[in-house]
């Protein structure tokens, strides 16, 4: 689980950081990481997809809000006995908390 999280994790931290740098131009002199290979990287993008290039960005942030919930359900599934244990613990001391009065709603009358 471990690796399959690293192999999901690590191509969407580098190109958010590739497009983060390019996009303000932080080249630190390597030309990858410079705005005309950004905004050069894009119009190729939208001439081959034949849309315009400033729609590209959304369109990858949301494949990677999807590929990301696709990637947590299978965790979620693959722990669904620890996660369901939790809940009924929690559930459980949720309501033995409310059913016990606590010393401050006690009335003081004789």
């Amino acid at each position: 689980m471990k690796w399959f999280l690293i192999f999901w994790a690590g191509p969407i931290v580098f190109l958010a950081g590739w497009y983060w740098l390019s996009y303000y131009d932080m080249n630190f002199g390597i030309f990858m990481l410079s705005r005309q290979v950004h905004d050069l990287t894009f119009e190729i993008y939208g001439k081959i997809l034949g849309v315009p290039p400033e729609t590209i960005p959304p369109l990858v942030a949301r494949a990677i809000v999807v590929d990301s919930l696709v990637v947590f359900a299978i965790i979620a599934f693959r722990r669904r006995k620890a996660i369901g244990a939790w809940w009924r613990a929690r559930q459980a001391s949720k309501s033995s908390d409310a059913a016990l009065p606590s010393k401050d709603s006690l009335s003081s009358a004789p």
